[in-house]
């Protein structure tokens, strides 16, 4: 077998079902027909002489030795992209191109303001696109190129994730106007004494401001649990329910209530923002360039 004789894209096709677990969405991810993925996944198989992946329900798990040689893969993948991003150059206004960033929608709404009019005073062809991402998959959506970078939480990533501290925001705690039991400055016993809503994707678990109580051996009842901010605020302004949220989309959020903005009682509770993007994209000079813009957003 000689290179001269191989069609590399198939190790591209092999290294996306790896990442995407799947040909669905390993085709997404490489704006491919699912047929085209499968032929090309049967050609490698004929071509090394094993079956590298097997269908277990409705993912594609790798076997043996798809495993063994998925590091060398990428790592040659890699060198070929570094070795292309020397010669591509770019020019922020004539580079099409479209920017994928994970995000959640606490932050969504205090990010994207300023980094679309930075972008968009900058350049009339590079647009950019938010879509959740799951934390499990980071990594791989990172390397996968289904994001080029992601905002959140402090999560534990492996070293090739890089990491860049955004900023640290300061939580406050919403109440609406003439509540009973909260007068001008709300007291730590207030807020234990009270009821409250909880904003969280998980079923089950405890909050960040859960967690600060815990160290003091506090516990909260917690009365609603759901997905999203407006909503946790909309009910504040209609019930004794107290919401504690970071300060900055308070303030967005505030606007269409008329909700009263507390200081959080728990001393030194803060929701701190990170920037996460792979170590390949250190050589993409456009990937650097819309990295800037989202710290900039932060200053």
């Amino acid at each position: 077998m000689h290179i001269s004789k191989t069609d590399l894209n198939l190790f591209v096709v092999l290294e996306s079902i790896y990442a995407q677990g799947g040909i669905t969405r390993a085709a997404d991810q490489l704006n491919l027909s699912q047929s085209a993925v499968s032929h090309a996944l049967n050609r490698l198989r004929e071509l090394l002489g094993d079956p590298l992946f097997e269908r277990h329900g409705h993912a594609m798990v790798p076997t043996p030795f798809t495993r063994s040689i998925i590091g060398r893969v990428r790592d040659a993948l890699h060198t070929l992209e570094l070795t292309l991003h020397e010669t591509d150059r770019f020019d922020v206004e004539s580079t099409v191109r479209r920017f994928s960033l994970g995000v959640r929608d606490v932050l969504e709404a205090v990010v994207l303001p300023p980094v679309m009019k930075q972008i968009v005073d900058a350049s009339p062809s590079l647009d950019v696109a938010t879509a959740q991402h799951d934390r499990r998959t980071l990594e791989a959506d990172l390397l996968a190129g289904t994001f080029d970078a992601a905002i959140d939480a402090l999560l534990p990533v492996p070293q090739t994730v890089r990491t860049a501290h955004l900023a640290s925001d300061g939580l406050v705690v919403l109440s609406r106007r003439g509540h009973p039991q909260v007068g001008r400055r709300l007291t730590l016993d207030t807020y234990v004494g009270a009821q409250h809503v909880l904003v969280t994707s998980r079923r089950r678990g405890l909050g960040m401001e859960d967690m600060e109580l815990v160290k003091l051996g506090l516990q909260r009842q917690v009365r609603l649990r759901c997905m999203h901010y407006f909503a946790a605020c909309r009910v504040v302004s209609e019930t004794d329910l107290l919401l504690t949220m970071p300060g900055r989309y308070a303030q967005l959020l505030n606007e269409l209530f008329d909700n009263v903005m507390h200081p959080c009682p728990l001393d030194g509770a803060s929701a701190d923002a990170y920037l996460y993007w792979h170590a390949n994209a250190d050589a993409d000079p456009a990937n650097a360039w819309f990295r800037q813009k989202i710290v900039d957003a932060f200053v």
